[in-house]
């Protein structure tokens, strides 16, 4: 009966999700390739809002080129659970993997 639970049905399901997020972070290290820079911001991006929700804080500068590409990155992944970003951020560095 307590492997029918809905919740723990859930938690097993975010422990894989967790898992094979672990993993793709490993992963997007030791790609063959460096992925363009458009791919390696959304790598970026959905690695923040998985790890740290939505973005907070003020944009930088704009001379301060890198941190404000980021900071838009991350901003359009605004509102996204850490569930969903974290399926894409696997689903990315999956596909990236080949």
């Amino acid at each position: 009966a307590f492997f029918n639970c809905p919740r723990f049905a859930r938690n097993m399901d975010m422990s894989d999700l967790d898992s094979k997020f672990d993993q793709a972070v490993i992963d997007s290290k030791n790609l063959a390739e460096r992925p363009d820079d458009k791919t390696m911001l959304q790598i970026y991006a959905l690695y923040k809002q998985a790890t740290s929700g939505d973005v907070e804080g003020d944009r930088p500068g704009m001379f301060d080129f890198v941190a404000a590409a980021k900071y838009d990155a991350w901003e359009k992944q605004q509102g996204k659970s850490a569930e969903q970003a974290k399926t894409d951020y696997v689903a990315l560095i999956e596909k990236l993997k080949g």
